[in-house]
């Protein structure tokens, strides 16, 4: 057979078995590389710090350390194994944020917070699989008192309020359904803040394809979609929560996730600076403030008021891609908070489980440092300083 030779460029004749090792390397160098294969590395040579403990005392008020399905309650990691990881980065608490109600809600208080003083906080779970019952509004107001007795510290609502809860009809049930009015109002009384989550990253209400940002990750979890079918729009589950937000002013709401909208922080400061019962926590955040450092920082400064620390940390035995609890995940919320340190990955996984970007640090002022990392979070949970 005829060949090219590679310097000369002529064609010359080459035995089968010879040309053989050069067809193969043709062949590979014209396969398509596939984007799941890319790896790329960094050619920028730039400041590396890293923090290996927060510059001051860390309340971290997003984390999940148990789960309850009905009357069982389960933890993944034990507590002593959470501890050693806090007491080497520097963190004096965490809050649990999924604690059910009922009997493993008591259950998870008593093993965390009662043998642990200090170092654990629980928030109790609306009773979603009672909903559609006849008095659930009054039933839910009773749990939220019942919750506070077993020594909750707040109410979690996951988005399955907006995104699953269903009525009777199969149909969505709305963020603003008056039914949770007394449940917010009793929050209120009881001084348990509402940590709250409504949405998702705007991607995820897009369609997969290539020119949503976060395609990766959303064909490797096409469930985590809520493109099509019944669902709200991203806008539509905001101005509903938003609603809640200013029909129950008494009540305070961490609204989780950078308010849910960390890809506008515009939009999070016009609903801050209407809604002055709201705060808002970083956790599972850090890839999308990073990547806009400039307007991240003046978020910070004007809003340093009302800002909390969190991680979304889940311990490795529950599993996620994203904020698996451990001594690297802290040192990249460090790192993200207090050094200029310059493109950078923003979680510990290999590949970046969100999008296919780098961060920039934010270089935060000791004074803004303090209020976010413990004592915003003091304030909201009325914990001592």
């Amino acid at each position: 057979m005829f060949m090219k030779h590679a310097r000369t460029g002529r064609r010359q004749f080459i035995g089968l078995a010879a040309a053989a090792p050069l067809l193969a390397q043709q062949a590979k160098k014209d396969t398509p590389l596939d984007i799941g294969d890319f790896q790329p590395r960094s050619m920028l040579h730039v400041k590396e710090t890293t923090v290996e403990r927060a510059k001051f005392p860390v309340i971290d008020v997003h984390t999940h350390l148990s789960r309850s399905r009905g009357e069982q309650v389960s933890f993944a990691v034990p507590p002593e194994e959470l501890i050693a990881v806090m007491d080497r980065r520097g963190i004096r608490t965490l809050v649990n944020l999924t604690g059910g109600f009922g009997r493993p809600l008591a259950e998870t208080v008593e093993k965390l917070d009662r043998k642990y003083p200090g170092r654990f906080y629980t928030f109790t779970e609306p009773a979603w699989s009672r909903a559609n019952e006849p008095g659930y509004a009054k039933l839910q107001a009773n749990l939220i008192e019942q919750a506070r007795h077993d020594g909750a510290r707040g109410l979690k609502v996951l988005k399955t309020l907006g995104l699953f809860l269903r009525n009777g009809q199969g149909k969505l049930v709305r963020v603003d359904d008056p039914r949770f009015d007394p449940m917010w109002e009793a929050c209120a009384a009881l001084n348990m803040p509402v940590a709250i989550h409504v949405s998702d990253p705007e991607a995820f209400f897009l369609p997969i394809d290539k020119y949503n940002e976060r395609f990766e990750e959303l064909n490797n979890h096409p469930d985590w979609s809520f493109h099509g079918k019944d669902f709200p729009s991203n806008a539509d589950l905001l101005a509903a929560r938003n609603r809640v937000l200013e029909r129950h002013p008494k009540t305070q709401f961490v609204v989780l996730h950078v308010g849910n909208f960390a890809e506008d922080l515009e939009n999070v400061a016009g609903c801050l600076d209407r809604y002055k019962n709201m705060t808002v926590e970083i956790g599972a955040r850090i890839g999308e403030l990073g990547r806009q450092p400039r307007a991240a920082r003046r978020f910070f400064d004007k809003y340093q008021d009302r800002i909390l620390f969190g991680t979304d940390a889940i311990p490795k035995g529950y599993q996620t891609p994203q904020q698996v609890f451990g001594d690297d995940l802290y040192k990249i919320y460090y790192r993200f908070l207090e050094t200029e340190d310059e493109y950078f990955d923003y979680a510990p996984a290999a590949v970046p489980p969100q999008g296919r970007w780098r961060i920039y640090g934010l270089g935060l002022p000791d004074s803004i440092l303090r209020k976010v990392y413990h004592q915003n979070a003091e304030r909201v949970l009325g914990l001592k300083a």
